[in-house]
């Protein structure tokens, strides 16, 4: 069975920017949400790098964190109290300052847990994995 989106790509955002509004400016973008996958664009900025010029873990823990969050609510509606409840990244290679990109995938999606993988990739070098990541996240009852 195919796991199919019940928003819209502007939807999502339009969401997100409605639950958090504390948070003025996102530096992501949804650029394709599909059946149990989305794409999400991080814009990068030097404030993100650590010594050594390469961009920050806790960086690419957050592109992986809200990636997990847009591809569940993409595919389960509008439920702001979805929260995550374990994540797990393996930083794989040091990437460049430039824009990260973050594929997620549903890997299960239940009443109350959804699991999904993530792999972040340079959007200046785009076959090279720099991250993984595996989230779990709790769906409250509706």
């Amino acid at each position: 069975m195919t796991m199919q989106p019940v928003m819209a790509v502007d939807e999502l955002r339009s969401f997100v920017d409605e639950v958090f509004p504390q948070a003025e400016i996102h530096n992501w973008l949804v650029n394709d949400l599909g059946p149990g996958t989305i794409s999400v664009t991080m814009r990068v900025s030097e404030s993100a790098l650590r010594p050594g010029g390469t961009i920050s873990g806790p960086t690419m823990f957050f592109l992986a964190d809200v990636t997990a969050y847009l591809v569940i609510l993409g595919h389960i509606g509008k439920v702001e109290l979805a929260v995550t409840t374990s994540l797990n990244i393996n930083f794989l290679s040091k990437p460049p300052l430039g824009d990260l990109m973050a594929e997620g995938r549903l890997i299960k999606l239940g009443k109350r847990l959804a699991v999904c993988e993530i792999h972040i990739h340079s959007a200046t070098d785009a076959d090279t994995l720099v991250a993984q990541a595996t989230a779990t996240y709790s769906i409250p009852p509706r």
